[in-house]
């Protein structure tokens, strides 16, 4: 069974934090809140369970992951970026927005799509999601939690609880959470190119 936390989605208890930050360190896989919709976590370096995220969404190596950052201090270690695109991300994060870059070799390769090398980055506007980077020092391997075979995300701690309760480590409740995605731009060519437009406005790439 996964643990079940309950925290405040505005003033996240500490030790709650340092809670789920063990249950990543340690391997688990974690269910967590961000500004757009629920997401499924792990520790960056660990395969198995990085394997058991790709499992549970149903897609391959194929499908880019995220890495969830608290700063752009953060992106900037594991993503090649120039003075152009730190620009456009300084603009528009923290925010409901992944993009996909090209990354260093800070990364294990089984993360980076095989290939073109890229994965995807975000710094998280919920306050329970940056409060848990900032306990972990690092950032978090993440993907949407949309169940294999559905069209959505679930959205609800106890709707993550009755469908994972025995296929995940740790459900991090920090009440309901919307099911519209992050808009996904893709950042390795001159121009931003819209993957997917989700939460985040798309004027500031000029793709509205």
């Amino acid at each position: 069974m996964a643990q079940y936390i309950t925290i405040h989605p505005d003033n996240p208890q500490q030790r709650l934090l340092h809670m789920a930050a063990e249950v990543v360190r340690r391997g688990g896989v974690i269910a967590l809140p961000t500004d757009s919709s629920y997401a499924l976590g792990c520790h960056l370096g660990d395969k198995a369970a990085v394997e058991r995220i790709r499992s549970l969404r149903g897609v391959d190596e194929r499908h880019h992951l995220t890495l969830m950052c608290r700063d752009l201090s953060q992106i900037g270690q594991f993503a090649r970026v120039d003075n152009a695109r730190y620009r456009l991300l300084k603009a528009t994060t923290p925010g409901s927005y992944t993009f996909i870059l090209e990354g260093t070799r800070e990364l294990p390769r089984r993360v980076l799509h095989p290939k073109r090398k890229t994965i995807g980055l975000r710094v998280p506007a919920h306050t329970v999601t940056l409060a848990l980077l900032e306990e972990l020092g690092e950032p978090l391997l993440t993907s949407t939690l949309i169940i294999a075979g559905d069209e959505d995300p679930l959205t609800e701690g106890w709707e993550i609880q009755d469908r994972l309760d025995a296929q995940i480590d740790l459900i991090l409740d920090g009440g309901r959470c919307g099911v519209e995605p992050t808009s996904v731009i893709d950042l390795t060519a001159a121009l931003p190119l819209l993957v997917r437009a989700g939460r985040g406005e798309l004027a500031p790439f000029g793709l509205d």
